[in-house]
């Protein structure tokens, strides 16, 4: 692979159309990311889990603020990237017109890269695969095809990002946001199909598209030159982006859940502190950490250095193993590449955050919750739109799913997969007050 092809400013569905001016105030990177932060699967972020339960009076993460940040780490990873490229060769504008771009790109796919997880966090993906592989949903195993059937039993976030981004809804744009090849490549951090996937390959680890999105990678990969696995030609290598976005995402909930967990007195302070410290690389950290009475501002402090020290390591190794990177032949994240005092430090961290964040009485109230939940939104909606002869509940309940979410084919799968583009897209408050009223738990507002 190579930056030149790798880095692209068509626009998916518009191919043909001239590309902004170089005078503009926006390149077309930029015009991605705009797009992504005022659109309303991005908004709806707010309002969908990140680890803990939606906030009251005290403030946690969702997966807007979450996208967010990791945007802001991802553009600062990217910018590093440049700036190396640029020392290294002055003329490396003229021969990758686009390399000065790729903080945009990178910070682009990371808006995007929780768009398609559906409420509940990690859960709610847990929850959807749960209704097919063991729930009602496994009558319908003998109406989809064995590729189709692996789509369903392992719903995918990663995978419904790319699907939320190009597929042609009924009443919105055919060719979906419209977004740059290169950032829609940069947010596949699997490119194989849910068949190829749950491999050992760290690209095969899960999936990347389903399969209405097959051909969509397809011609994707096939613009920017993407290489094709050799163990299987159905899949392929990353696009080099993917490793920087994966590494701003991994930076980012690594350490900003042990903010959320102190903020939530689920670790102390001297647990953060112990956690942090060997991350932060400041000599003299613990005198300015000593003028702090408030312990927010000190974690803040913390988690500043710790995120920045993460940054430039991560960037280092991706630098170092940019030849491993643009032949397909790096096989782990750039997070799990750094050196080993530092890594030591990332794997004590995920060892407390299972143990006591994501074990937390209030995390699995909220998946048990959600189980419930999104079993009981797909067993009305999903038999509802599967029957060929619809009593009058099921004309009225398939009322309830807005017109973009009515499928434009007939077959059982195609009915199914807009079902779950209904239900995925929910967030957390709206799949419940909508799971409690067509149950009966309660009755709509007239307000």
């Amino acid at each position: 692979m190579n930056w030149k092809q790798l880095l692209s400013a068509k626009r998916w569905g518009y191919e043909s159309r001239a590309l902004s001016d170089p005078q503009d105030a926006r390149s077309e990177f930029q015009r991605d990311y705009d797009r992504l932060i005022f659109s309303s699967p991005f908004r709806r972020l707010q309002n969908k889990t990140q680890v803990f339960p939606l906030p009251g009076s005290v403030f946690v993460h969702n997966r807007l603020t979450h996208s967010l940040e990791v945007a802001s780490v991802g553009r600062s990873l990217g910018r590093i990237f440049y700036n190396e490229m640029r020392g290294a060769d002055g003329m490396v504008d003229e021969k990758f017109p686009y390399l000065q771009e790729v903080g945009n790109i990178i910070s682009a796919a990371c808006l995007s890269h929780d768009l398609g997880n559906p409420a509940f966090g990690h859960s709610g993906e847990a929850a959807i695969s749960n209704y097919f592989t063991d729930g009602a949903g496994q009558q319908y195993r003998k109406l989809v095809t064995a590729a189709e059937w692996a789509d369903l039993i392992h719903f995918e976030g990663n995978a419904n990002a790319l699907r939320i981004l190009t597929y042609p809804f009924a009443g919105k744009d055919e060719h979906g946001f419209a977004l740059t090849y290169s950032t829609l490549a940069a947010i596949v951090k699997y490119p194989c199909d849910s068949v190829d996937g749950h491999q050992a390959a760290h690209h095969r680890k899960k999936y990347g598209f389903f399969q209405t999105e097959r051909q969509v990678f397809d011609k994707i990969a096939g613009e920017l030159g993407l290489v094709s696995d050799p163990e299987n030609p159905a899949v392929y290598k990353r696009h080099p982006l993917v490793y920087l976005v994966e590494a701003a995402d991994d930076i980012c909930y690594n350490i900003i859940d042990l903010e959320d967990a102190h903020r939530l007195n689920i670790l102390s302070y001297d647990q953060v502190e112990k956690l942090l410290l060997p991350l932060c690389g400041d000599g003299g950290l613990e005198h300015r950490l000593e003028k702090l009475d408030d312990e927010d501002s000190r974690v803040s402090l913390l988690r500043a250095k710790a995120i920045n020290t993460l940054i430039h390591a991560c960037a280092s190794v991706f630098m170092n193993e940019q030849t491993r990177i643009l032949d397909g032949t790096f096989d782990r994240s750039l997070i799990d590449a750094v050196d080993r005092e530092l890594r030591d430090a990332m794997q004590r961290i995920r060892t407390v955050s299972v143990k006591h964040i994501y074990n937390a009485p209030t995390v699995v109230q909220i998946e048990v919750a959600g189980y419930k939940v999104m079993d009981g939104l797909l067993e009305e909606f999903i038999p509802a739109y599967l029957k060929p002869k619809k009593t009058k509940y099921d004309t009225k309940l398939l009322a309830l799913m807005p017109k973009q979410f009515h499928a434009k084919q007939d077959d059982s799968y195609t009915k199914i997969r807009s079902v779950l583009d209904f239900v995925s897209g929910m967030t957390d408050l709206y799949a419940v007050d909508l799971y409690r009223k067509i149950k009966g738990i309660s009755f709509p507002s007239l307000d």
